[in-house]
């Protein structure tokens, strides 16, 4: 009998060819039993951004890439005191944008490498923050682990968490069309602790220490040493991952208050990571830069700088593989951005908004992403659209 082809689905917007090549290289894997491509898609390093690759008996690091649970919270903030309503809250918040935008840059740390001061007792992080971690290395140290990256997290963990990092990582605060409602909404990952994980994890399943030959499809086996090691610290990196953006939120949330003289209560939406690979009914599912999507399941997907964020609900669809786009994905690398995007434009786009508009995130400005109705408007089979929020303040670290 012929061999049953497997799954393959694009759903890809404008593509390029490097793009295309690039999934079909991973697809065509002989442990890959079903693949699917985002509306957001476009290259990556070795899968593309915006990717599903669904894999059996085997995990790939670099399909999960250097950057491990890089995810989205969004967190609605509201009035302690009911003698203040929500939309009266968004009306001080936008008496006192600069004041907000200073407040949050002096307690989280934003930009390449950036991370609590190793002066501060505990790196000053909330106590049911470092209460958590302490179980995620414990629970760490039963599992398989290499030594001696087991005492690299140990030491680096607390440092890093309450930080946001630089690229496409962001801190927003919006409001809903309404301007009724306030939202955070983060956009972090696991920072260098993550990096350092996946970069080791590179080099051991592919045997070099050399980038050009370390960041190429190299599978393990979930039944090896190696591949239980790296599933282990996976498993952790994920975990820190979610950590690290509300340990962010906490901080925000009472940068808000002190600059307002007001006491907030929050609510979670949803911390969701869309750099992983999650082990479900015997079989590993990558998603590179891609949001989960099953049935009721609650997402965010973010547009860009001025497009603000997008609330979500599952559809459940196979043929997107219970998945959804990660943001509306870059049409201009950062290179071409910065070349072509000028600053007048920039702030242009931007008017309004108080953000972090400079030459050092000109890549990050909303002509360098595609089109925002385009993309959503693709995956209307795979999600819900449950709130569009609309930026008040967008930090970026630099």
């Amino acid at each position: 009998m012929p061999k049953k082809s497997k799954p393959i689905y694009d759903y890809s917007i404008s593509k390029d060819n490097e793009t295309g090549k690039q999934f079909k290289d991973c697809y065509s894997e002989p442990f890959v039993t079903a693949a699917a491509l985002m509306p957001d898609a476009h290259l990556g390093y070795v899968a593309p951004i915006g990717s599903v690759l669904i894999t059996k008996e085997f995990i790939v690091p670099a399909w999960v890439g250097f950057d491990i649970g890089c995810g989205l919270i969004a967190v609605n903030l509201f009035p302690k005191s009911k003698s203040l309503s929500s939309s009266q809250l968004v009306k001080q918040i936008k008496s006192k944008l600069k004041e907000i935008y200073s407040a949050v840059i002096n307690v989280v740390p934003m930009g390449l490498g950036e991370t609590n001061s190793s002066k501060s007792k505990n790196h000053d992080l909330h106590e049911k923050t470092l209460s958590s971690l302490k179980k995620l290395i414990e629970k760490l140290e039963f599992q398989e682990h290499d030594k001696s990256i087991l005492q690299h997290i140990k030491q680096i963990s607390a440092k890093h968490l309450g930080s946001l990092g630089s690229g496409n990582h962001f801190i927003e605060l919006s409001t809903n069309k309404e301007n009724n409602e306030l939202w955070i909404i983060i956009h972090s990952g696991s920072r260098g602790l993550g990096h350092k994980v996946a970069q080791k994890y590179m080099m051991k399943s592919s045997g070099s220490e050399k980038k050009a030959e370390y960041e190429q499809t190299f599978p393990l086996s979930d039944k090896s040493e190696l591949g239980k090691e790296y599933l282990a610290l996976l498993d952790f990196g994920l975990e820190y991952a979610l950590l690290n953006r509300l340990e962010i939120s906490y901080r925000v949330k009472e940068a808000i208050e002190s600059v307002l003289k007001v006491k907030l209560e929050s609510k979670l939406f949803a911390n969701k990571n869309h750099n992983h690979a999650i082990y479900e009914k015997g079989k590993y599912i990558h998603r590179k830069g891609a949001t989960p999507a099953k049935k009721g399941e609650k997402g965010i997907i973010p547009a860009n700088m001025r497009d603000g964020s997008f609330l979500v609900e599952g559809l459940g669809n196979p043929k997107f593989l219970n998945s959804s786009s990660h943001g509306t994905g870059r049409q201009m690398s950062r290179k071409k951005a910065k070349s072509t995007i000028s600053m007048s434009d920039f702030k242009k786009e931007m008017s309004g908004i108080q953000g972090t508009i400079s030459e050092k995130t000109l890549d990050e400005a909303p002509q360098a992403y595609k089109d925002t109705n385009q993309v959503m408007g693709a995956q209307k089979d795979s999600i819900k659209i449950k709130k569009h929020l609309l930026p008040l303040i967008n930090w970026k670290g630099s």
